[in-house]
Protein backbone atom coordinates (compact mmCIF):
# COMPACT_ATOMS: atom_id res chain seq x y z
CA UNK A 1 0.00 0.00 0.00
CA UNK A 2 2.11 2.86 -1.10
CA UNK A 3 -1.04 5.16 -1.22
CA UNK A 4 -3.33 5.53 1.37
CA UNK A 5 -6.63 7.58 1.16
CA UNK A 6 -7.42 10.08 4.60
CA UNK A 7 -10.92 11.82 4.90
CA UNK A 8 -11.35 14.66 7.79
CA UNK A 9 -15.14 15.53 8.24
CA UNK A 10 -15.47 19.40 9.31
CA UNK A 11 -18.82 19.73 11.07
CA UNK A 12 -20.65 21.62 13.52
CA UNK A 13 -21.23 20.33 17.06
CA UNK A 14 -24.13 17.44 16.82
CA UNK A 15 -23.84 18.15 13.07
CA UNK A 16 -23.76 14.05 12.72
CA UNK A 17 -27.41 12.81 11.80
CA UNK A 18 -27.31 9.05 11.04
CA UNK A 19 -28.09 9.99 7.28
CA UNK A 20 -26.02 13.04 7.31
CA UNK A 21 -23.08 10.43 8.30
CA UNK A 22 -23.67 8.08 6.22
CA UNK A 23 -24.01 10.16 2.75
CA UNK A 24 -20.32 11.69 3.52
CA UNK A 25 -19.58 7.81 4.36
CA UNK A 26 -20.68 6.58 1.50
CA UNK A 27 -18.81 8.96 -0.39
CA UNK A 28 -15.44 8.23 1.45
CA UNK A 29 -16.05 4.50 0.70
CA UNK A 30 -16.62 5.33 -3.01
CA UNK A 31 -12.95 7.25 -3.04
CA UNK A 32 -11.52 4.14 -1.24
CA UNK A 33 -10.72 5.99 2.22
CA UNK A 34 -9.39 3.91 4.97
CA UNK A 35 -9.39 6.22 8.01
CA UNK A 36 -11.71 9.31 8.75
CA UNK A 37 -11.06 11.77 11.02
CA UNK A 38 -13.56 14.65 13.41
CA UNK A 39 -12.86 17.48 14.87
CA UNK A 40 -12.66 18.23 18.82
CA UNK A 41 -16.08 18.44 20.39
CA UNK A 42 -18.49 17.02 17.70
CA UNK A 43 -20.38 14.03 19.41
CA UNK A 44 -20.63 16.25 22.49
CA UNK A 45 -21.10 20.04 23.17
CA UNK A 46 -18.35 22.00 24.23
CA UNK A 47 -17.26 21.93 27.45
CA UNK A 48 -18.24 25.21 28.27
CA UNK A 49 -22.34 23.96 27.80
CA UNK A 50 -21.03 20.45 28.97
CA UNK A 51 -21.51 22.44 32.41
CA UNK A 52 -25.56 22.46 32.52
CA UNK A 53 -25.86 18.90 31.06
CA UNK A 54 -26.96 16.49 33.13
CA UNK A 55 -23.69 13.53 32.80
CA UNK A 56 -26.56 10.80 32.51
CA UNK A 57 -27.40 12.80 29.00
CA UNK A 58 -23.47 13.37 28.28
CA UNK A 59 -23.42 9.58 28.49
CA UNK A 60 -26.30 8.87 26.44
CA UNK A 61 -25.02 10.87 23.58
CA UNK A 62 -21.66 9.42 23.65
CA UNK A 63 -22.82 5.77 23.22
CA UNK A 64 -25.68 6.64 21.30
CA UNK A 65 -23.09 8.12 18.34
CA UNK A 66 -20.61 5.03 19.15
CA UNK A 67 -22.62 3.10 18.11
CA UNK A 68 -23.40 4.51 14.88
CA UNK A 69 -19.67 5.08 14.26
CA UNK A 70 -18.99 1.77 15.39
CA UNK A 71 -21.85 -0.12 12.89
CA UNK A 72 -20.82 2.21 10.08
CA UNK A 73 -17.18 1.48 10.76
CA UNK A 74 -18.04 -2.12 9.98
CA UNK A 75 -20.60 -1.56 7.38
CA UNK A 76 -17.85 0.43 5.19
CA UNK A 77 -14.49 -0.68 6.55
CA UNK A 78 -13.43 2.79 7.84
CA UNK A 79 -11.57 3.50 10.75
CA UNK A 80 -12.98 6.70 12.68
CA UNK A 81 -11.11 8.82 14.80
CA UNK A 82 -13.31 10.96 17.09
CA UNK A 83 -13.27 12.51 19.70
CA UNK A 84 -15.77 12.30 22.75
CA UNK A 85 -16.02 12.66 26.49
CA UNK A 86 -16.54 9.44 28.41
CA UNK A 87 -18.32 9.29 31.82
CA UNK A 88 -16.29 7.08 34.22
CA UNK A 89 -17.17 6.50 37.78
CA UNK A 90 -19.27 9.96 37.92
CA UNK A 91 -16.24 11.89 36.29
CA UNK A 92 -15.85 13.23 32.95
CA UNK A 93 -12.62 12.57 30.77
CA UNK A 94 -11.73 13.87 27.64
CA UNK A 95 -10.51 11.37 25.09
CA UNK A 96 -10.12 10.14 21.30
CA UNK A 97 -11.74 6.57 20.44
CA UNK A 98 -10.44 4.83 17.31
CA UNK A 99 -12.81 2.80 16.02
CA UNK A 100 -12.43 -0.05 13.50
CA UNK A 101 -14.79 -2.67 12.53
CA UNK A 102 -13.64 -5.10 15.11
CA UNK A 103 -12.83 -3.40 18.56
CA UNK A 104 -12.57 0.52 19.98
CA UNK A 105 -9.85 1.64 21.86
CA UNK A 106 -9.20 5.05 23.70
CA UNK A 107 -6.57 7.60 24.41
CA UNK A 108 -7.24 9.96 27.03
CA UNK A 109 -5.80 13.65 26.04
CA UNK A 110 -3.01 13.93 28.98
CA UNK A 111 -2.10 17.90 28.65
CA UNK A 112 -5.35 19.91 28.69
CA UNK A 113 -5.79 23.47 27.98
CA UNK A 114 -5.44 25.47 31.30
CA UNK A 115 -5.83 29.06 30.84
CA UNK A 116 -8.13 31.34 32.81
CA UNK A 117 -10.99 31.45 29.89
CA UNK A 118 -11.03 28.37 28.83
CA UNK A 119 -9.66 25.53 31.84
CA UNK A 120 -10.22 21.65 30.64
CA UNK A 121 -7.63 20.92 32.65
CA UNK A 122 -9.83 21.78 35.84
CA UNK A 123 -13.34 20.55 33.82
CA UNK A 124 -12.32 17.32 33.45
CA UNK A 125 -10.82 14.37 35.75
CA UNK A 126 -7.67 13.29 32.91
CA UNK A 127 -4.79 12.99 35.75
CA UNK A 128 -2.01 14.83 35.61
CA UNK A 129 0.84 12.37 35.91
CA UNK A 130 4.17 11.21 33.30
CA UNK A 131 3.54 11.68 29.89
CA UNK A 132 3.57 8.97 27.50
CA UNK A 133 3.73 8.79 23.65
CA UNK A 134 0.68 9.09 21.93
CA UNK A 135 -1.30 6.20 20.73
CA UNK A 136 -0.02 4.96 17.50
CA UNK A 137 -1.31 2.05 15.31
CA UNK A 138 -0.46 0.67 11.86
CA UNK A 139 -2.67 0.64 8.29
CA UNK A 140 -0.73 -0.99 6.24
CA UNK A 141 2.81 0.03 5.80
CA UNK A 142 1.58 3.04 7.36
CA UNK A 143 2.46 4.19 10.67
CA UNK A 144 -0.16 6.40 12.14
CA UNK A 145 -0.08 8.95 15.96
CA UNK A 146 -3.39 10.37 17.00
CA UNK A 147 -2.64 13.52 19.34
CA UNK A 148 -4.98 15.91 21.00
CA UNK A 149 -4.99 19.32 19.16
CA UNK A 150 -3.28 20.83 22.11
CA UNK A 151 -0.85 18.27 22.80
CA UNK A 152 0.98 19.44 19.63
CA UNK A 153 2.66 22.54 21.45
CA UNK A 154 5.03 20.05 23.15
CA UNK A 155 7.96 18.62 22.31
CA UNK A 156 7.84 15.32 24.47
CA UNK A 157 5.41 14.15 21.89
CA UNK A 158 6.74 14.86 18.86
CA UNK A 159 9.69 12.42 20.25
CA UNK A 160 7.88 9.95 19.99
CA UNK A 161 6.83 10.46 16.47
CA UNK A 162 10.55 11.16 15.42
CA UNK A 163 11.53 7.63 17.46
CA UNK A 164 8.28 5.41 15.52
CA UNK A 165 8.67 7.12 11.78
CA UNK A 166 5.30 8.19 11.89
CA UNK A 167 3.96 8.62 9.06
CA UNK A 168 1.08 10.67 9.60
CA UNK A 169 -0.48 12.31 12.72
CA UNK A 170 -4.21 12.95 13.21
CA UNK A 171 -5.09 16.09 14.74
CA UNK A 172 -8.37 17.12 16.04
CA UNK A 173 -8.71 20.56 16.91
CA UNK A 174 -11.59 23.10 18.06
CA UNK A 175 -9.62 26.31 17.43
CA UNK A 176 -11.55 29.32 17.51
CA UNK A 177 -11.06 33.34 17.71
CA UNK A 178 -8.15 34.91 15.36
CA UNK A 179 -5.31 31.57 15.80
CA UNK A 180 -6.19 30.35 12.13
CA UNK A 181 -2.31 31.47 10.83
CA UNK A 182 -0.84 30.31 13.82
CA UNK A 183 -2.13 27.05 13.91
CA UNK A 184 -1.11 27.00 10.21
CA UNK A 185 2.24 27.81 10.37
CA UNK A 186 2.37 25.27 13.74
CA UNK A 187 0.72 22.50 11.78
CA UNK A 188 3.41 23.20 8.62
CA UNK A 189 6.48 23.44 10.79
CA UNK A 190 6.03 20.24 12.51
CA UNK A 191 5.27 18.68 9.34
CA UNK A 192 8.23 19.44 7.99
CA UNK A 193 10.48 18.87 11.01
CA UNK A 194 8.94 15.17 11.34
CA UNK A 195 8.83 14.36 8.22
CA UNK A 196 4.70 13.67 8.61
CA UNK A 197 2.05 14.25 7.25
CA UNK A 198 -0.93 16.39 9.31
CA UNK A 199 -4.33 15.69 8.89
CA UNK A 200 -6.44 18.55 11.19
CA UNK A 201 -9.89 18.47 11.68
CA UNK A 202 -11.20 21.55 12.75
CA UNK A 203 -15.13 21.66 13.94
CA UNK A 204 -17.73 24.64 13.00
CA UNK A 205 -19.93 26.34 14.89
CA UNK A 206 -20.74 28.93 17.70
CA UNK A 207 -21.20 29.45 21.37
CA UNK A 208 -21.25 32.73 23.37
CA UNK A 209 -19.99 32.65 27.55
CA UNK A 210 -20.41 35.49 29.80
CA UNK A 211 -20.80 37.28 26.80
CA UNK A 212 -18.18 36.74 24.63
CA UNK A 213 -18.91 35.21 21.25
CA UNK A 214 -16.36 31.89 20.61
CA UNK A 215 -16.36 31.11 16.47
CA UNK A 216 -15.05 27.53 15.06
CA UNK A 217 -13.68 28.60 11.91
CA UNK A 218 -12.61 25.07 10.27
CA UNK A 219 -10.23 25.42 7.80
CA UNK A 220 -9.46 21.67 8.07
CA UNK A 221 -6.25 20.77 6.39
CA UNK A 222 -3.33 18.04 5.65
CA UNK A 223 0.03 19.28 5.57
CA UNK A 224 2.97 17.10 3.37
CA UNK A 225 6.57 16.38 4.77
CA UNK A 226 7.24 19.30 3.47
CA UNK A 227 5.31 21.72 5.06
CA UNK A 228 2.88 22.56 2.49
CA UNK A 229 -0.96 22.41 2.33
CA UNK A 230 -2.07 19.96 -0.17
CA UNK A 231 -5.83 20.90 0.42
CA UNK A 232 -7.86 22.27 3.33
CA UNK A 233 -11.38 23.41 3.40
CA UNK A 234 -13.00 27.00 4.46
CA UNK A 235 -15.25 27.71 7.01
CA UNK A 236 -18.69 25.55 5.61
CA UNK A 237 -19.70 21.96 6.71
CA UNK A 238 -17.79 20.09 4.16
CA UNK A 239 -15.27 17.03 3.87
CA UNK A 240 -11.48 16.23 2.75
CA UNK A 241 -10.21 13.43 1.02
CA UNK A 242 -6.47 13.36 -0.15
CA UNK A 243 -3.83 10.39 -0.61
CA UNK A 244 -1.09 10.73 1.34
CA UNK A 245 2.14 8.73 0.18
CA UNK A 246 4.54 6.75 2.35
CA UNK A 247 7.39 7.51 -0.18
CA UNK A 248 7.03 11.21 0.64
CA UNK A 249 7.62 10.44 4.13
CA UNK A 250 10.46 8.00 3.91
CA UNK A 251 12.20 10.48 1.16
CA UNK A 252 11.87 13.44 2.90
CA UNK A 253 12.97 12.10 6.26
CA UNK A 254 16.53 10.50 4.20
CA UNK A 255 16.82 13.73 2.41
CA UNK A 256 16.89 16.10 5.44
CA UNK A 257 17.94 13.25 8.12
CA UNK A 258 16.38 15.44 11.09
CA UNK A 259 15.61 11.85 12.89
CA UNK A 260 19.32 10.08 11.75
CA UNK A 261 20.68 13.02 13.45
CA UNK A 262 18.93 12.36 16.78
CA UNK A 263 19.86 8.34 16.16
CA UNK A 264 23.45 8.82 15.86
CA UNK A 265 23.83 10.58 19.39
CA UNK A 266 21.88 8.27 21.17
CA UNK A 267 18.81 10.51 21.51
CA UNK A 268 16.13 8.45 19.99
Amino acid sequence: MNFLYVGALQLPTLGMSASKLEFYIKNAKNKDVKLMLFGEYILNHFFWELKNIPKEMIKEQTNEHLELLQKFSKEYGIIFIAPLIRVRNKGLYKSIAKISPHKTEYYNQQILIHYGHWNEEEFFENKIKKLREPMIFKLGEFKIAVMAGFEMHFDKFWESIDKEEVDLVLLPTASTFESNSRWRELIKSRAFLHSCYILRANRLGECTYEGVEWKFYGDSLLVNPSGEIEMNLEDKESMLIEPISRYETVTHRRLWGFQKALKTRGEL
